[in-house]
């Protein structure tokens, strides 16, 4: 294929011609020192924040329960201490050189983890300098506690400025030349837009072979005219990265091509054109010696497993505990309601697909259970009068804690369906079956979304299923946090409660 520089790209996915909006050009460079000098924006705020943080967290605390101010000298230098610890954390971890890539709450959770750290280092070295007699516990601990807080909502404000300007091309963060096919690289170049990521100039793909020679030194590229061509023409466009887009007559020779362009100070990198859509899923990961695509993982590692199951145990027996009246109080209404036991074992699916019994209080006269079930809908005579509030304040999910505690269940999860609708819906969802690659929970993602209740169409089991598996690919400890917050305070729970 013969070298040819084809014209720009379209105003909509080029820089630094024009950006997404049509704003006017800008120069080489300017848009990536922009990036940067915004991301140490970042940096220096959340330093300011930590360290105001930290010290209003001691002088305040000093005087609310002294009734006298401190030395203020000493919290000061405290203070930048651990803020400048907390900063040496995030930069070592590359935390702000990667915000456009992570997600939110992994942003949000490394900054959490950057205080705890920083603070691990500092007690340390008080203990080490033995000077930890200086310092109280109690202040230390309400110092972590405001440090996190000023962390989450310093990140927070700077994602909310961040994101759309990256989307709308205010900011780029770096600057790419493709090497490719026209509709290739357009289709490539509108992928990285919403990274900041902008193509500035796109060229074909041109001729390069190796040398075969006995007398060149093995691994020699002989560049053809059109190749040191392009190299010529990409070295004054002073781009940060080279990507060659290779269809499937060009595999051959990228690595060629490559060898050629590494003449040039940027990273290069090659994509095969049929496989984007699956290397945007997948990871390069070691596997004994060698190296594979993994295009899966498991969901939790053992140790966010072990992390989960701790979490969910104390959840389970705080929660116990809170509403132990309720375990006295509901079963003599469930008695005195209707006739029938009060609780209502049924079988479904947990982790694995491997079926359990789940609890709940009985809400309906009948005790439906795998083939013969059939899906409560608004106004199912089949329901209780006690069944009606018990479902719509979910006081009859209670007893599964007791199914979290023996490990059948999750404080959070996706919410396990009965068996007969579980094969119903595994034939018809390719990936249903996904939901049950962690164990299902008493409440979760979809449920606090309004995706709950009657599932008569197949939308609305798609819908719930895209939430689970978000919620599966997406797993922290905070997230589960926000989950249970938004169980006890968002209506939308209640949405479809019958």
């Amino acid at each position: 294929m013969n070298h040819a520089s084809f014209t720009n790209l379209p105003a909509s996915t080029t820089l630094p011609a024009h950006s997404v909006d049509g704003c006017t050009a800008v120069p080489a460079g300017v848009g990536r020192n922009r990036s940067a000098a915004l991301f140490v924006l970042a940096a220096a705020t959340e330093f300011l924040l930590v360290a105001i943080a930290a010290f209003f967290a001691a002088i305040l605390y000093h005087w609310l329960i002294f009734q006298d101010l401190p030395d203020l000298a000493k919290y000061v230098a405290e203070s930048l201490l651990i803020a400048t610890l907390e900063l040496i954390v995030s930069v070592g971890l590359g935390q702000y050189s990667r915000i456009q890539t992570q997600l939110r709450h992994v942003y949000l959770w490394g900054g959490v983890t950057a205080v705890l750290l920083a603070f691990s280092l500092f007690l340390s070295a008080t203990f080490l300098l033995e000077i930890s007699e200086d310092y109280s516990r109690a202040i230390v601990m309400v110092q972590v506690a405001s440090a996190v807080l000023a962390v989450i909502c310093a990140r927070t404000l700077w994602l909310s400025f961040l994101l759309p300007a990256l989307s709308s091309g205010q900011i780029d963060t770096r600057r790419v030349i493709l090497v490719g096919e026209p509709d290739h690289c357009l289709h490539f170049s509108a992928r990285t837009m919403a990274s900041g990521i902008r193509t500035i100039r796109s060229f074909d793909f041109p001729t390069v072979r190796a040398r075969s020679s006995a007398q060149m030194r093995p691994g020699a590229v002989q560049m053809l005219p059109d190749a040191r061509r392009l190299v010529a023409d990409c070295r004054p466009l002073r781009a940060d990265d080279i990507v060659i887009l290779t269809s499937q007559q060009d595999v051959s020779s990228a690595l060629t091509l490559a060898s050629a362009l590494s003449d040039l100070p940027v990273d290069v990198h090659v994509v095969p054109v049929g496989l984007i859509d699956l290397m945007s899923k997948s990871r390069i990961a070691q596997f004994g010696n060698m190296v594979t695509m993994r295009i899966f993982q498991s969901a939790l590692t053992p140790f966010q497993r072990a992390i989960k199951r701790a979490f969910d145990i104390a959840a389970a027996v705080a929660g116990l505990i809170v509403v132990s009246p309720l375990f006295v109080i509901v079963p003599i209404a469930i008695k005195l309601d209707s006739s029938g036991p009060v609780l209502f074992r049924q079988k479904r699916h947990g982790y694995n697909n491997e079926p359990i019994r789940v609890l709940k209080f009985r809400t309906m006269t009948v005790m439906e259970d795998g083939d013969n079930f059939s899906p409560v809908t608004r106004h199912d005579p089949r329901v209780t009068r006690l069944g009606h509030f018990l479902r719509h304040t979910n006081i009859d999910e209670l007893p599964q804690l007791f199914n979290v505690l023996i490990g059948d269940m999750s404080i959070v999860g996706p919410r396990p369906h009965a068996t007969a609708q579980n094969e119903v819906f595994a034939e018809l969802i390719s990936s249903f079956s996904r939901r049950h690659n962690v164990k299902p929970g008493i409440t979760g993602w979809a449920q606090v979304n309004g995706y709950r209740g009657d599932t008569d169409t197949l939308e609305k089991m798609q819908r719930r299923v895209e939430h689970d598996l978000y919620y599966i690919d997406n797993w922290s400890l905070l997230l589960d946090l926000k989950i249970m917050i938004m169980t006890l305070f968002s209506r939308k729970v209640y949405w479809n409660a019958y």
